[in-house]
């Protein structure tokens, strides 16, 4: 007998299986400074908490992708350790504000498998759950992840795949946010004069910064997660990979665009859900990332005349400036592109 675990392979997972994750964790100011460090995000709401406390939040909410990304390391042992590759997201919603000194916590639910057709891996469906220390849900999620099997030869479950909606529906976003005083939002103190109205859909931002992933930085965030993927940590390991090296955990990136999005969207000041994402290509260190945003839609939210939603497609490139906003080529994705991320994202009034 041993009393260590090797994690969860492709064939340890049935429909319907109901997962509790260890451990709880505490949110501490000491996190998001490092959060900051790590990315250099500036949007003023999160930044201090005078401003935030000016339009009616108690204090300074945590970064809703420090969130995002607590919640998801939490999922990691028990449905990623054993990843080839995290392959998507949808109907991702972010339904509390959370603050320094909340503890979150995280369960799953296998809701979809398929075996791919070497028999050597499959893909696992799960939708994850963060709650607070009361119980209450900050954030909602479903992801696909591949991961590898232990036996090629174990039976195949039956394929299921489940549905997911294309996105999230502007009537679902505004429960998320507690009311704000969109008339002591400083757009001067914020950094951005460019409200709700000022976008329209079909606008393209060039974000314009890049920002070269240094390997400590990148094996610093992901401790901070708790993210114990063998392909981010092992390098032992992962030199008889495929890639021979390390990969950048992809919500690395995910948070270098958001931070480089503030750049023309310095007013967009919480991710109040991600309808889809695709992390297109692998990343590692030494790339630079660059980022560019599409406005998909801008939507009234019912019950609220102090936010309006825009819906952002967010595409990252490595060793690629945006300023020609590379995307789609031919079938697939431009050469460089990393992430296309689509998200909702909530700006004064």
């Amino acid at each position: 007998m041993t009393k260590t675990s090797a994690g969860n392979f492709f064939e340890d997972f049935s429909l319907g299986q109901e997962i509790v994750h260890a451990t709880p964790r505490t949110v501490t100011e000491g996190d998001v400074s490092l959060y900051t460090a790590l990315y250099g995000s500036r949007f003023a709401v999160q930044s201090a908490d005078s401003f935030a406390m000016d339009i009616g939040y108690p204090a300074a909410p945590v970064d809703d992708m420090l969130v995002f990304h607590i919640v998801f390391g939490k999922t990691v042992t028990d449905i990623s350790i054993n990843a080839v590759a995290n392959l998507g997201y949808a109907d991702c919603r972010f339904l509390a504000p959370v603050f320094p000194g909340d503890s979150l916590g995280a369960k799953s639910e296998v809701i979809g498998l398929r075996q791919l057709s070497n028999g050597k891996a499959g893909v696992v469906y799960v939708r994850s759950r963060g709650t607070n220390q009361n119980g209450e849900p900050v954030l909602d999620y479903a992801r696909w992840v591949m991961v590898q099997k232990r036996d090629p030869d174990a039976p195949a479950p039956d394929t299921h795949i489940p549905e997911l909606p294309d996105a999230v529906a502007p009537a679902r976003l505004g429960e998320m946010l507690p009311p704000i005083d969109a008339g002591a939002y400083d757009t001067g103190l914020a950094g951005s004069p460019h409200l709700w109205g000022d976008y329209e859909a079909g606008e393209k931002i060039d974000h314009v910064d890049g920002m070269t992933i240094e390997e400590a930085e990148h094996q610093l965030a992901t401790r901070l997660y708790q993210n114990t993927a063998k392909v981010h940590f092992n390098a032992h390991a992962q030199k008889d990979s495929r890639f021979g090296r390390r990969l950048i955990y992809g919500g690395h990136v995910i948070s270098l665009a958001r931070a480089l999005g503030f750049n023309g969207l310095g007013n967009a000041f919480h991710v109040a859900a991600i309808n889809g994402g695709s992390h297109v290509s692998p990343c590692f260190a030494g790339d630079t990332v660059y980022a560019w945003s599409e406005v998909l839609e801008r939507a009234e939210l019912p019950g609220r005349d102090d936010v309006g939603a825009l819906r952002i497609r967010t595409v990252a490139a490595k060793d690629l400036p945006c300023a020609e906003f590379p995307y789609k080529s031919g079938d697939g994705y431009a050469e460089g592109v990393l992430l296309d991320l689509d998200y909702w994202a909530l700006l004064p009034r």
